[in-house]
């Protein structure tokens, strides 16, 4: 589907400007729906951007770090509730987490020990480690949000102690190759735009050192292109089972902590950064490396995001995120929501098919309808509510996987001659009786 003339438009408008008020030598935004670029806004000759030019992520590499992580737990090598004295003994800096890693609340410090680890090549896992004092303690865990890339690279570390693989090798072979993302590299490959540092009295380029981040490279260590980005842009927003569960990445980015308690204007999930604008909220990540600025937002109901690159170590007078941002929701208030066709079902199973109509509940209408094996009921005095799908474990009884009931049990009575009398939906009865008042 192609954008709006008014979508491009503005886009091309938004990416124009922020090149050329923000003094970079080159911006690259992409429109991304379901894996493809609806549109490409390019801004500036150093180099001309196109979709298959690599940008550095920096710190959107680490929804790919939270993505392997999220993994290995569903496959039992560990839980988010694991101390990190489990997997990294000895650490002085063992007592929390790994879900208080992955949501930036473990209260450990910004930076790992020695030089700024983002401009110099890193060193390995056991040099990370040996720099950890008890001193590397921001605050209390979960007292507050607190930005922490030494927590990533923590993470790295535990995921290398658990399987015996290097983070790069995991990261290639759990994500990258199964999503068909081949531009997206380690270490840069041509081609890719050069990292500049824009020097403020003159307007002169000075280029920055391409570092290998080493042991702290799930914190900002990838490259990749928008051709890419649209391909992990489509998994956020409508995840492949081969790589993750819908239910895990729904979990990735369920709120864990809100970092601006004035506004709620941003979060974090277990990975993803959330961005709330208006009444949308969005799901992505920024990134900044030395010369490198990114960010990447998607708008997972209606499946669109957005990915933004410069090649300068910051915007004047904005931001890659403010400049992100304002593209996606001007393509949001653009564009007309795309209508889903409509198509016919299979037949439902008998279990399925006898719940299915019209219920009520101390005088409130409800509707069941069959989705496949599942079950949805929507409340017909509240349509604007997320309807509740609920899964057959067995028997009579179901259990709630979205909406209010999320987890509740829906129990099937049935009278004596085995007919469906009621629905207990956590202690809830509801009947086919209007006038059911209990």
């Amino acid at each position: 589907m192609d954008l709006l003339p008014e979508s491009v438009r503005r886009v091309t408008e938004i990416t124009a400007q922020a090149q050329a008020t923000g003094r970079v030598p080159s911006v690259a935004l992409g429109v991304l729906r379901d894996r493809a670029v609806l549109h490409l806004a390019a801004a500036g000759e150093h180099p001309r951007p196109d979709p298959k030019t690599q940008y550095r992520l920096g710190s959107i590499t680490k929804t790919f770090t939270a993505t392997v992580v999220m993994q290995l737990r569903d496959e039992g090598f560990f839980s988010l509730d694991d101390l990190l004295y489990r997997h990294l003994p000895g650490t002085p800096v063992g007592g929390i987490t790994l879900r208080q890693l992955l949501g930036h609340v473990s209260g450990r410090q910004r930076e790992p020990d020695g030089r700024w680890w983002e401009r110099t090549d890193g060193g390995d896992v056991g040099q990370l480690l040996a720099g950890l004092v008890p001193e590397k303690l921001s605050g209390r865990p979960y007292r507050a949000f607190h930005y922490s890339n030494l927590a990533y690279g923590l993470l790295g570390a535990v995921l290398e102690r658990v399987t015996g693989e290097s983070w790069g090798t995991l990261v290639g072979r759990r994500v990258l190759d199964p999503l068909g993302m081949k531009r997206t590299t380690y270490a840069p490959v041509e081609p890719f735009a050069r990292g500049y540092v824009v020097d403020p009295a003159y307007g002169t380029l000075h280029e920055e050192p391409r570092a290998d981040a080493g042991a702290m490279a799930p914190a900002g260590q990838l490259w990749s292109t928008v051709t890419d980005m649209a391909k992990w842009a489509a998994f956020l927003a409508d995840p492949a089972p081969a790589v993750l569960a819908r239910e895990t990445v729904d979990e990735m980015c369920a709120p864990v902590t809100i970092y601006d308690l004035e506004s709620w204007t941003g979060g974090h999930g277990l990975g993803p950064e959330l961005y709330r604008v208006g009444e949308r909220v969005y799901v992505g990540h920024g990134g900044s490396m030395p010369g490198y600025v990114a960010t990447l937002a998607v708008h997972r109901r209606s499946r669109l995001g957005v990915i933004a690159f410069a090649n300068a170590y910051g915007l004047t007078g904005t931001s890659i995120q403010d400049v992100a941002l304002d593209a996606l929701t001007a393509v949001l208030d653009t564009e007309p929501p795309v209508t889903e066709p409509w198509r016919p079902a299979a037949p439902p199973a008998r279990e399925t098919a006898e719940l299915c109509g019209r219920w009520w509940w101390i005088g409130r209408e409800h509707e069941i309808t069959a989705d496949g094996e599942d079950i949805v009921v929507e409340g017909l005095a509240k349509p604007r509510e997320e309807p509740w799908r609920f899964v057959r474990e067995g028997g009579d009884r179901w259990r709630g996987v979205s909406g209010d009931q999320l987890g509740e049990v829906l129990q099937v009575i049935r009278a004596v001659d085995g007919a469906v009398e009621a629905l207990d939906i956590a202690t809830f009865v509801f009947k086919r009786d209007p006038a059911h008042l209990a």
